[in-house]
């Protein structure tokens, strides 16, 4: 995620491998570099190691805080005396953007509280993040959750713990840890997107940056998983954020630059030889023309998506759910859409769950209705069950904010006179419950009865320094939130972290 392969053989290594994979020849004129999470495992896989060199000397790099016992049987088992040095190279998370990190992990709670094993591994993975930006920040939580609680005091612990690692240079404004439950808002994940890095994760699921392609009809065999990397694909970092009419208008202008490049007496290519001569002579040339298949494959495979799921409508009926308040009108369009053949299964689901997220309180409730249409739909109880499941996890009574506040007059006429400019969309009217939460807390005026200090301590000015971190996972359509913050507030900087990085079906 982090570091091509091409990168690292620009480093002169030249052979990857991995720890516990059974059959690796022993080659005693090779240095290896090992890096690995200072997991019990990964600690006997190297003593086994150290027990029966295969290579000359040995470099151990651990992405976070090893134990002192463990060293120890490293060294134990280092008869050889093969290890040149240990250290820790605090890197235990996957950064996803420049602003945003995830720790992979699905279903960290068990009903409200935590899985004791995914704990602490979330608390390695913050912790190890803090340390690798060199931040020893105040901790604040969301009070309503107890897990926000429980994963505060335990980072709390690790600092003090390893004070002496956490004695970085003091800011005025020390930096800001916000711990954050994704069941105050189950909203977000469950909405279509409408910008390029958002919407490749709804309709196509990114993993670690990749994506699979092998189900898009009549796909070549080279493009069968893709890599989407803001860090080595410019034209994937200057559309991430934008949404999708300006995407097409991008590509449209990315095609034609490339033809305008092809060299003018190479046009005629009149056989397979003379194409094979260009594409080797151009490497610069090549390199272009793989960004280009690339995201013409994406783009068009979106647009299809698009079109087969009929999810212009869909996402326009999910936008009311989500930011008007108009029962009637809204449970009319759910109707209508669950009686399409267009719409798919999961679309159907998604908007049963959002609308009974909004009004599962309403005096003249459609749901039990809206249910009985989704069984018959498919024959099943599967969806009606995940239903009521998303209703427990983030339903009014488990909130611990007002996700459906009613809006004050005047950021209604706001949000009007924004609409007339053409400025705001149809399909992007949504902001996630986290813009406005990091919005109270940059102006300083975040609730401290809603998300106390821990600890006696708190911040007396405006914070700069801010980590966010969703439980439960957090979502693209926030990372753009975030990196707007950002671009707004000069002189605030905010990282996004989860446990994940949801779409629809995770």
């Amino acid at each position: 995620v982090v570091y091509t392969q091409s990168e690292i053989l620009q480093r002169e290594v030249y052979l990857f491998e991995r720890l516990d994979s059974p059959n690796r020849e022993p080659m005693k004129h090779l240095k290896a570099i090992c890096f690995l999470r200072p997991t019990k495992e990964n600690v006997e896989l190297l003593v086994q190691e150290l027990r029966r060199p295969k290579y000359n000397v040995y470099f151990i790099y651990f992405s976070n805080v090893i134990s002192k016992s463990d060293v120890k049987a490293l060294a134990e088992a280092d008869e050889q005396e093969v290890v040149a040095e240990v250290q820790e190279f605090y890197g235990d998370y996957i950064a996803v953007n420049p602003h945003v990190f995830s720790l992979n992990l699905l279903g960290c709670c068990r009903g409200r509280s935590w899985d004791p094993a995914q704990l602490t591994r979330t608390t390695q993975g913050l912790t190890a993040l803090l340390l690798s930006l060199k931040k020893c920040p105040m901790i604040r939580y969301q009070l309503s959750s107890e897990p926000a609680k429980r994963l505060a005091e335990c980072v709390k612990q690790v600092i003090t713990k390893e004070y002496e690692l956490f004695d970085f240079r003091r800011t005025e404004v020390p930096p800001l840890l916000l711990i954050l439950d994704r069941s105050d808002d189950a909203i977000t994940p469950l909405l279509n997107q409408w910008t390029y890095q958002a919407m490749v994760h709804e309709l196509l699921g990114i993993n670690n940056n990749r994506i699979d392609l092998s189900r898009v009809p009549g796909i070549s065999k080279d493009l069968r998983e893709v890599v989407l990397s803001a860090e080595n694909d410019e034209f994937y970092a200057n559309n991430m954020y934008l949404n999708f009419a300006e995407i097409g208008t991008n590509i449209k202008n990315l095609m034609e630059d490339f033809q305008r490049r092809k060299p003018k007496e190479q046009q005629k290519l009149e056989s397979i030889a003379d194409m094979k001569a260009f594409v080797e002579n151009y490497p610069q040339f090549k390199k272009m023309s793989g960004t280009v298949s690339k995201h013409v494959t994406v783009v068009g495979e979106l647009s299809r998506l698009v079109a087969e799921r009929n999810l212009l409508e869909v996402s326009e009926v999910e936008q009311e759910l989500a930011c008007q308040s108009d029962h009637s009108s809204a449970l009319q369009s759910v109707r209508r859409l669950l009686q399409s053949p267009r719409v798919s299964e999961l679309d159907a689901a998604r908007l049963v769950m959002l609308y009974a997220l909004r009004y599962e309180r309403h005096g003249s409730s459609g749901l039990p209705a809206l249910l009985e249409e989704l069984r018959a739909r498919g024959g099943t109880d599967r969806y009606r069950k995940l239903v009521s499941a998303v209703l427990e996890y983030g339903g009014k009574r488990v909130r611990g904010s007002d996700l459906f506040s009613p809006k004050d007059a005047v950021a209604i006429t706001k949000q009007f006179l924004k609409g007339l400019k053409g400025i705001e969309n149809v399909y992007t009217q949504h902001q996630p419950l986290l813009q406005e939460t990091l919005d109270q807390l940059i102006k300083g005026k975040l609730k401290d009865s809603q998300y106390p200090y821990l600890g006696p301590n708190t911040l007396r000015d405006r914070p700069q320094d801010i980590i966010v971190f969703l439980i439960g996972g957090a979502t693209y359509e926030e990372a753009l939130a975030v990196f707007n913050l950002n671009r707004s507030n000069p002189g605030v900087r905010i990282v996004l972290g989860g446990t994940t990085i949801h779409n629809t079906r995770r």
